[in-house]
């Protein structure tokens, strides 16, 4: 059972780990796991680190009582010409969260959340989104934390949150 956890400011020594947490967050359906090198090197994907840490980046990491990294929520400001899943228009930053399998319901992922959220409205950001695949369980979370369906797509909703 896993123990407690901290919270800290995501760095750019944290890139690799935003990698694997991509890799998690793509993979949450159990039995149907893509392989890492094909999610990080497909432009689907590799738009979420890649280049990590921009000046217009943030995030936050959930690590173990032994500083152990086991979990991670970021946000990226993405372009019309290069958007993400969950792109909804420019100045509106996109969020994406991972969590190791053991962790999750734990309440790693609302910490990451809640914080990540208030970065953004301390930022001053109106607004903050994000995309999840239909039968995620974390949609869940999403709509308990003030996350709200604006458009349904192909196997996929995207989800805003008002921040103000």
């Amino acid at each position: 059972m896993p123990a407690s956890f901290s919270v800290r400011p995501a760095t750019q020594a944290d890139g690799a780990f935003l990698g694997d947490m991509v890799v998690e967050a793509a993979n949450w359906r159990p039995g149907a796991a893509r392989p890492k090198h094909e999610l990080i090197t497909g432009s689907d994907h590799s738009r979420y680190v890649s280049g990590w840490m921009q000046p217009s980046d943030a995030g936050f990491i959930a690590e173990d009582a032994n500083g152990a990294p086991i979990g991670a929520a970021w946000y990226r400001m993405l372009s019309r010409t290069d958007p993400g899943f969950g792109y909804i228009g420019t100045g509106v930053p996109e969020l994406i969260i991972g969590v190791r399998p053991i962790w999750r319901a734990h309440g790693v992922g609302r910490a990451l959340l809640q914080r990540l959220c208030d970065n953004a409205r301390t930022q001053g950001f109106a607004r903050i989104s994000l995309s999840v695949e239909r039968g995620n369980f974390a949609s869940t979370l999403y709509r308990s934390e003030g996350f709200a369906v604006v458009e349904a797509g192909h196997g996929r909703d995207t989800m805003v949150k008002r921040l103000r």
